[in-house]
This record gives C-alpha cells, sequence and structure tokens, in this order.
C-alpha cells in the first residue's frame, strides 16, 4: 500500500499548500481489520500548532449516526417502536406544530400536525424539522422571533415549529437530537452516558464526547471562516462544554481514529455493538419513493454554500446516512453509505469493499470548494488504488 499512502499524502499537502488553501487537515481509511493510511498536514490553527493524527476536532453532523446507533440498539431490544408517536418515548416532541407562514404582522402562523411524528421519520430527516442556514422559515424565526441556534444545544434550539407534516418530504434538520430525546426517555440517562456505556466502551473509543476532557481540550483545531477572498480567521468558537442537552445530531467531540473505530463496526457486522442483521437492515435506503435527497441551500452564507454531494446521482437516506443509489463518480459504489459535518467533515463506510474514510477539517462555510475537492481527490485516489489492487 505503499503508492496509496504517496498518493493520499500529495492530496493532504495539496490541500494545506495551495491558495487558497484549508488550515490543516487529518485523514484516515480503513478496511475491515483496521486503518490502512494515516495522515496528517498543515496546522490545528493558523499559524499554531502543526495538525497531529490525535487532534480533537468538533465533528458536527458526524455525530448523527452515532446517536442513531443507540437508537437501533432500543429497536433490538423491543424497547422502541419505530413507527409509535415519538411522544411516547419524548413528550415534549408531542407539543410541536406546524408552521404555515407568517401573518400580516410577521407573527408565526402555527397548526396542529396532520399526523404524530415517529422515530422513523426522525432517522430519515422527514418529521418535519429543518436547520436555519439551509431553510428561510427557521432563518426568519431565528432572526424575528429568537429561535436559538442549534450550536446553543439547547432545549429552545430544538423545540421549534415543523417545517410540513411528518411524512411528506425529505428535509435535513434536527431530527438525530429529536432520536437522542428518544434513546434519552428510553434509557433514564443522558444521550452521552448511552453512547459512552453502550457505543463508546465496546468499540474502545475514548477521545469522544459532548464534554470535552481538558487533555481533550488542548488537542482541539480552531474552526475557521473562510473570506471572500480565500482567507482564513479563527472564529473563536467551540460547542459548550457542559451543553443543555447532548445534542445527537451534532454535538460530539472527536479524534479521526476514534471515529475509524465507529467506521470498522460497520463495516464488521456490528461488531457486538449491533446485530449482524439490524446493520444490513440500517444501511439500505428507507425513503418513500416521494422524498428525495437533494442540494442543502445555503441561507447563511457564512456557514453553509449551496452543496450537494454528487449532483445528478440518486441518493437515498437510512438509519442514519446517506445512501448512495448508484456508482458515485468517486467510484464508491451503490449501496455504501456516508455524510458529512457543518465545518467540512466527510466520511464514507463501503459494506462491499470493505473500505472506509474519513476527512476532518475545521472551517465555515460547509461546502468549502478547497476542503470539499480534496476530499473528492482523496476518495477517489482509495478507489483507484483498490481497483489496480483487483486487477493485480
Amino acid at each position: 500500500m505503499t503508492d496509496l499512502k504517496q498518493s493520499l499524502d500529495a492530496v493532504l499537502q495539496g490541500t494545506v499548500s495551495g491558495a487558497p488553501r484549508v488550515p490543516g487537515v487529518v485523514a484516515m481509511v480503513t478496511d475491515r481489520n483496521g486503518d490502512i493510511y494515516s495522515g496528517a498536514a498543515g496546522e490545528r490553527v493558523i499559524g499554531g500548532a502543526p495538525m497531529t493524527e490525535d487532534t480533537v476536532f468538533a465533528i458536527f453532523s458526524t455525530t448523527k449516526a452515532i446517536a442513531a446507533t443507540a437508537a437501533l440498539q432500543c429497536v433490538e431490544e423491543g424497547l422502541l417502536d419505530l413507527d409509535a408517536p415519538a411522544r411516547d418515548y419524548a413528550p415534549a416532541i408531542g407539543k410541536l406544530q406546524v408552521i404555515d407562514g407568517f401573518d400580516g404582522a410577521g407573527q408565526p402562523i402555527l397548526r396542529a400536525p396532520a399526523s404524530a411524528i415517529t422515530t422513523r421519520q426522525l432517522l430519515t430527516h422527514t418529521a418535519g424539522f429543518g436547520y436555519d442556514f439551509f431553510n428561510e422559515t427557521y432563518l426568519r424565526l431565528a432572526n424575528d422571533h429568537g429561535q436559538p441556534s442549534v450550536v446553543t444545544c439547547s432545549r429552545a434550539a430544538l423545540e421549534t415549529p415543523l417545517l410540513f407534516d411528518p411524512g411528506t418530504k425529505w428535509e435535513y434538520g434536527t431530527n438525530i437530537d429529536w432520536v437522542g430525546q428518544v434513546v434519552e426517555g428510553i434509557r433514564g440517562k443522558r444521550l452521552g452516558a448511552v453512547l459512552r456505556e453502550r457505543v463508546f466502551d465496546p468499540l474502545g473509543m475514548k477521545d469522544i464526547g459532548f464534554t470535552r476532557t481538558d487533555a481533550m481540550k488542548a488537542r482541539t483545531a480552531a474552526i475557521h471562516a473562510r473570506g471572500a477572498d480565500g482567507s482564513l480567521s479563527d472564529m473563536g468558537f467551540a460547542f459548550p462544554d457542559a451543553p443543555e442537552v447532548d445534542c445527537g445530531g451534532h454535538g460530539l467531540y472527536a479524534t479521526v481514529p476514534e471515529y475509524m473505530k465507529f467506521i470498522r463496526m460497520w463495516l464488521n457486522d456490528g461488531q457486538g455493538v449491533l446485530r449482524p442483521e439490524t446493520v444490513e437492515w440500517a444501511a439500505r435506503n428507507q425513503l418513500e419513493p416521494h422524498q428525495k435527497v437533494g442540494m442543502l441551500p445555503g441561507v447563511i452564507g457564512a456557514l453553509s454554500n449551496d452543496a450537494e454531494f454528487f449532483p445528478g446521482y440518486r441518493k437515498g437516506w437510512s438509519f442514519s446516512f446517506m445512501t448512495m443509489e448508484e456508482e458515485a463518480p468517486t467510484g464508491r459504489p451503490a449501496g455504501a453509505i456516508g455524510w458529512a459535518g457543518l465545518a467540512n467533515l466527510f466520511y464514507w463506510i463501503d459494506r462491499k469493499n470493505g473500505v472506509g474514510g474519513y476527512w476532518a477539517t475545521q472551517i465555515l462555510p460547509f461546502g468549502d470548494p478547497v476542503s470539499f475537492t480534496g476530499y473528492v481527490d482523496f476518495e477517489t485516489a482509495v478507489y483507484r488504488a483498490l481497483a489496480l489492487r483487483q486487477a493485480a
């Protein structure tokens, strides 16, 4: 695999040394047995300490699949009915109404939803929730009515109106934060404690959590803002280290080596954390034909560009990953799963070929051309090496 290391090292170095560039990146690839590539390049913060493989990242929405795993364990134990009202487990969700726009005075027009939200809908992003950086209605609620940002990790940030009746369409949003609330209702303890006991400890994942240890804080990469001229500046931002809510949708801090253990669990049919049949079922597209995974419109330019994985290619959503319904231009096959985090973190899990990878940077807005292009080149190089090995 010497050629793979050389090609991937070159991708990382090019990404941190070009103009414009990313401050730093950690990227890794694993097969079913262990890591087959690990690399770090650049700096944790512009002009600061070098990026290292044990650097801690705010992993944003790459948190989602981990929280979903805790919910799947509840399904396996007969504690969670995916099609029962989610309010049976998280009562606060039953109080939320649908917003049908704003009246002449600018006040929200609210009504009861046509049906109760289910945990299945939460896992597939079809329950009716959104994000203010991808949805104009939520942005107006934030600007005019004080709806808090999800990065506050507060209860008020989750208790938002629904954008549409549950089950009628796919829209990416705070659904998995609510899945975390369902898990807490079932287990009777904080989501972080559930994950530690049932996911992290069984997989040997140590440097990961909703609250950082002092050692993790010392190794945390800064989140940078990309200016219009391509320049980078340290935003000085961090999630609260004693959050009101353990947000299953975005709130974890972790190192990339720890996340690779989670990816390997999915490559290895659950590895005792989930049953093989659960992994097989949960990795498949769960959307109805009328529910489409599409472009994420960047309505807050400082947080996200317009973004879509592989435009024009068919994609679905599972429990809780994006699924490829046809082969991607990188070589990622149909049936592979993956997703991303807002600060330009990306991963994929290919159970067919037994390979997965993770690319971590800390830059806003999402869809950063330099980081995302680097990631696509990274994944493409992996599949090129795989094809050469299979042909040999």
